[in-house]
């Protein structure tokens, strides 16, 4: 198929999509039904060439075809209805799956869409890219709040870069989203490695496994999966619809990437007596954990901890700022962390790169080894992307290029004891250097927040960035001090969850 070919259809998948945001389907609920009739075409594709399907003939694609009207709404609801009971695979993607299009006429034309073309014949990466295109726009609908599950595409590549995922591993997300990281991992073992038959087995159903605690984004992931030519033969699904911080897995893996949700700490919701609302926090409490806490992602670096082979099982993974410097669980965590891993890297991520407002993030780089009386790490390399530099999601968007730095200043692959630092007296500006294991166990808390670029936009006004980036910036610092007021309230027992409204936020 040629490029030109596979962008008509891109570019019809997206004239769609607008047809039906006009009737009040949003980029989530588009999402949701091309998932569903996606996958039922290509399972018809596989099956009309000899290879197995799971899905009975009462509900496959053919099943669909001449119907119309209110018989069409109907069987399309009870499909998705017998598919999603089980477990495995398909009842993953199927798994509360409702029926959003409410005109039988513009399902029949959504139906006919997909149906004209053959999904089977397409490249992977042809799609991949439509599938992976409406994730970001999805993503991008700040109304559907989508973008929590995004991790920008520049960072994954440039995380898995230097982490070097090998044939054989087992990878894990236990914050899946979409599945970047997992997509990203398969991606870089298969053009770096020249594989047997046996490995590619072991890399396409075995390899990489994750958690999702949202139904409707877990069939994106699973879905994003399938169409990478992902878990197609496996019997059951690379993706557990579960808490993954309720219990020990009792499983590990070689390597974890993840980006664990942002902003809001473990809470149930109950109604009291008198009818009203509350919301209480939820501390955590494991026996594999250091520390108990309602901080979600202080839990999840302790799980993740737990997710690890312990002789050079690997991590990398997005935290918060709050998780450098946050006393209490924090400090326990950090000090086990430089005790009991090696805390290698930290990379101090710019702001306005995530689709969440407000967002000041960092990736932690370490490795799991046996209990001993000595501290593992000996040195933490710290590399800022923050201090002076300036992206925004639409005018200056993070580019892969932007990482070219941090990654060579890495080295991936070569031992540690090759890193050479760029900061240093003579060269204050530079971004890259290290500090000992005492010196950060003597600072206050074990605080990991460390900068030290002199911010030029505080003393000089001549280097201010331009009136759009400060005011994005401004909005970003509010959101931010938002979100902690609304966590302060809900600690405090607030009725409903704390909402401020904003004047500021994107239409």
């Amino acid at each position: 198929m040629t490029q030109t070919n596979a962008s008509a259809i891109v570019q019809r998948i997206w004239n769609y999509c607008n047809v039906l945001r006009d009737d009040g389907v949003s980029y989530g609920d588009y999402l949701e039904q091309l998932t569903y009739l996606l996958f039922l075409k290509m399972d018809d594709e596989r099956a009309s060439v000899g290879l197995s399907t799971k899905i009975p003939a009462a509900y496959n694609w053919q099943s669909l075809q001449a119907l119309e009207g209110d018989d069409l709404d109907r069987h399309y609801r009870e499909i998705l209805t017998e598919l999603g009971r089980g477990s495995g695979l398909i009842p993953t993607i199927f798994r509360k799956a409702q029926n959003r299009i409410s005109d039988p006429a513009k399902l029949r034309r959504l139906v006919h869409l997909i149906d004209a073309e053959t999904w089977m014949g397409l490249d992977t990466d042809v799609k991949a890219d439509i599938y992976e295109g409406l994730l970001e726009k999805n993503a991008q609908d700040t109304k559907s709040g989508a973008g929590q599950y995004f991790t920008p595409r520049p960072l994954i590549q440039a995380m898995v870069e230097v982490m070097q995922p090998r044939p054989g591993e087992r990878i894990c997300d236990p914050a899946a989203g979409t599945a970047g990281f997992l997509i990203a991992a398969y991606d870089s073992v298969s053009s770096r490695y020249t594989l047997d038959q046996r490995q590619w087995d072991h890399l396409s159903h075995d390899a990489l496994s994750g958690w999702e605690i949202v139904d409707n984004t877990a069939r994106l992931c699973v879905m994003n999966l399938y169409l990478h030519n992902i878990g197609h033969d496996r019997e059951e699904s690379p993706i557990r619809v579960d808490d993954a911080l309720a219990s020990p897995t009792g499983d590990t893996f070689d390597l974890v990437l993840t980006n664990p949700p942002f902003g809001k700490k473990s809470s149930v919701t109950y109604v009291t007596d008198a009818g009203e609302v509350k919301r209480e926090s939820q501390t955590i409490t494991r026996q594999d954990f250091w520390s108990s806490t309602s901080n979600k992602q202080l839990n999840f670096v302790q799980h993740i901890y737990t997710l690890l082979k312990t002789n050079g099982g690997r991590a990398a993974v997005v935290v918060p700022d709050n998780v450098l410097f946050e006393g209490g669980a924090g400090e326990t965590v950090r000090r086990k962390l430089l005790q009991e891993t090696n805390l290698h890297t930290i990379l101090r991520l710019p702001t306005g790169i995530f689709y969440a407002q407000g967002v000041k993030a960092n990736v932690l780089f370490f490795e799991k080894r046996p209990g001993r009386s000595t501290p593992w790490t000996e040195k933490v390399w710290f590399y800022d992307l923050r201090t002076n530099i300036h992206f925004t999601l639409k005018q200056s968007p993070l580019s892969r290029a932007d990482l070219d730095d941090f990654v060579a200043c890495y080295r991936p692959g070569q031992p540690l004891e090759r890193r050479q630092p760029v900061w240093s007296a003579q060269n204050p500006d530079g971004r890259w250097r290290s500090y000992t294991h005492d010196e950060l166990a003597a600072r206050d808390k074990a605080n990991l927040d460390i900068f030290w670029l002199r911010d030029d936009s505080l003393e000089d006004s001549a280097n201010l960035p331009e009136p759009d980036v400060i005011a994005e910036e401004i909005v970003e610092e509010l959101e931010a001090v938002l979100e902690q007021f609304r966590l302060i309230a809900e600690d405090l027992g607030a009725a409903q969850p704390f909402v401020f409204p904003s004047a500021y936020s994107n239409p």
